[in-house]
């Protein structure tokens, strides 16, 4: 999929949270922690793209820091990860799709969603919500106890400071 069909190369463009992907084809989301990519290739009919999206994501083991999670923890957590991505698509507009492909390897989970989008705009504002739900779900199953490293300390880290803000935002406003 290297040839971006024009209309969907545009919109990526335009975008705010897309760039050109640096080491791939397509394009980078720039809100996520994850690398996350889009790429476009031409559809049938009327529409205007024919989306892949690729997620890559880190295991539990390599997310924690300073030792080795279980194996049963492990293939329990990516067990769940797994269930709750086959609802990914539930936040788009496409009801044109394949089910969701989910590899692991030792490190690694990488997460693919192919789709169909009548229009470029809206197949460039389904493939935000889809990483950002691919995002939120994992953030949803780090387990606590364990001390993080990476893109899902970094998760934990923005939760945290925007659970301070919210805290501190109640305590400047005005009394009832």
């Amino acid at each position: 999929m290297t040839a971006v069909p024009a209309a969907v190369e545009r919109e990526l463009e335009a975008h705010d949270a897309f760039v050109p992907a640096d080491d791939a084809d397509g394009y980078a989301l720039t809100t996520t922690v994850f690398d996350a990519t889009v790429t476009a290739a031409d559809a049938e009919g009327k529409r205007d793209g024919r989306f892949l999206v690729t997620v890559s994501l880190p295991t539990l083991d390599a997310a924690v820091a300073g030792e080795t999670v279980a194996s049963v923890v492990e293939d329990g957590w990516f067990d769940t990860l797994e269930r709750r991505l086959a609802d990914v698509f539930t936040v788009a507009q496409t009801s044109t799709h394949e089910d969701p492909t989910i590899d692991r390897n030792t490190d690694a989970i990488t997460v693919t969603l192919e789709y169909v989008a009548w229009d470029a705009t809206e197949g460039v504002a389904d493939a935000k919500a889809l990483i950002e739900y691919v995002e939120g779900t994992f953030a949803q199953g780090i387990i606590p106890g364990y001390e993080y490293r990476g893109a899902a300390a970094t998760l934990l880290e923005s939760a945290q400071n925007r659970g301070q803000q919210a805290t501190e935002e109640d305590r400047s406003g005005t009394p009832m």
